[in-house]
């Protein structure tokens, strides 16, 4: 049977490697005669770990600019940024009979529950323009006007086109803009007026089925509000048992910014503007 290497090294250096968990056969000593000594075992401290190697096969796809951006920005965003999130239910039966009932007048166009989403997030900032607002070192920034950021899927990475001045617009010119916009997006054609600004962002996922999800705020915004699907629900309206269409969204607010109070009153305001949709074509 072999022996195991001896290890010389000092009774300090012994125990500080126990204390930390080291290996002293994984350690070189710089000691006489290679001894290790105490300066080795807190050099190998500040050795860092690392990262597990990638087992299999992997595609390395080269990060766009775009992409690039993207990152740089939503890690700033999460690591600076002090995140709260508040969520609300929405009863939405009385909108999709509202949006059946206007695309089969409609000549030409159709409105989607988004169109009707940015309308009502920008009445509701127009009513609680507390929530549009960034956060500067210097001073808390409400915006005059309420330009809505919409996030859409372009094929380098997420975009975020704005309809400026939605509180002004009814739905059908909400619509119609964001259809072009959306497609100048997938077409890698938005100019930096398109993109460029914004008080409020909406991150809709609900085509895909998602129920709900926290969106990570678009900086400097202090708000962005992340809607989930639509599907039906047991309810209880009264002493009644039922089933109703629910959909949920979820606020993500800049605590420096926006306190929780803020962000309830603008939900409330949301979300009685999507439940009695009417006050939307006013």
């Amino acid at each position: 049977m072999n022996a195991l290497p001896r290890i010389f090294a000092s009774p300090l250096a012994r125990r500080l490697a126990a204390e930390k968990g080291l290996d002293l056969a994984s350690l070189a000593g710089s000691g006489p005669h290679g001894r290790i000594v105490k300066a080795d075992v807190e050099s190998a401290k500040a050795k860092p770990v690392p990262s597990a190697p990638i087992s299999g096969q992997a595609e390395a796809i080269p990060n766009t600019t775009l992409r690039k951006t993207i990152a740089k920005r939503l890690t700033e965003s999460k690591q600076t940024i002090p995140h709260f999130y508040l969520s609300v239910d929405l009863d939405i039966d009385q909108l999709l009979d509202l949006r059946e009932k206007l695309n089969q007048r409609a000549e030409g166009f159709k409105l989607s529950v988004n169109d009707f989403v940015i309308k009502a997030s920008a009445k509701a900032l127009r009513q609680i323009p507390a929530a549009n607002a960034s956060w500067t070192e210097d001073a808390t920034l409400r915006y005059a006007d309420v330009d809505i950021a919409v996030a859409v899927a372009a094929p380098g990475g997420l975009v975020t086109p704005i309809i400026r001045k939605a509180d002004t617009k009814t739905v059908a010119q909400i619509s119609a803009e964001m259809k072009a916009l959306a497609e100048k997006a997938r077409a890698g054609k938005l100019m930096p007026e398109d993109y460029q600004g914004g008080g409020f962002t909406i991150s809709n996922l609900g085509m895909y089925g998602i129920k709900s999800f926290s969106a990570i705020i678009n900086p400097p915004q202090a708000c962005i509000l992340a809607v989930g699907a639509g599907e039906k629900r047991p309810v209880v309206k009264g002493d009644q048992l039922g089933i109703a269409t629910l959909c949920t969204v979820t606020l993500s607010v800049d605590h420096r910014a926006v306190d929780g109070v803020v962000g309830a009153e603008f939900l409330a305001a949301f979300k009685k503007l999507i439940e009695d949709p009417l006050g939307l074509l006013l």
